[in-house]
């Protein structure tokens, strides 16, 4: 039950800062930017962070965003698919 929710709350860490970067995630799966097995490994990533209340502080204090903050894990893989590269 615990790795469910941990899960569940790195998923949404992940949409959430995917959309304050303007990355539309479904729509990088759609265009074959990325697969769901990419995404599956960024969730899995996140999961791995020290930091996620920091990151969960960070996402409510901004409503948009250039970059990641430094501490994230998948700072590469949103940067590679906000210039329209592979993740």
């Amino acid at each position: 039950m615990q790795r469910t929710i941990t899960l569940k709350r790195h998923a949404a860490l992940v949409d959430d800062m995917a959309n304050r970067l303007g990355v539309d995630l479904e729509q990088k799966i759609m265009e074959g930017h990325m697969t769901f097995d990419a995404l599956d490994d960024v969730v899995l990533a996140c999961t791995g962070c020290a930091n996620p209340g920091e990151c969960e502080r960070w996402l409510g204090e901004n409503k948009s965003a250039e970059a990641t903050p430094e501490y994230c894990r998948n700072s590469d893989v949103f940067a590679r698919l906000k210039t329209g590269r592979h993740a």
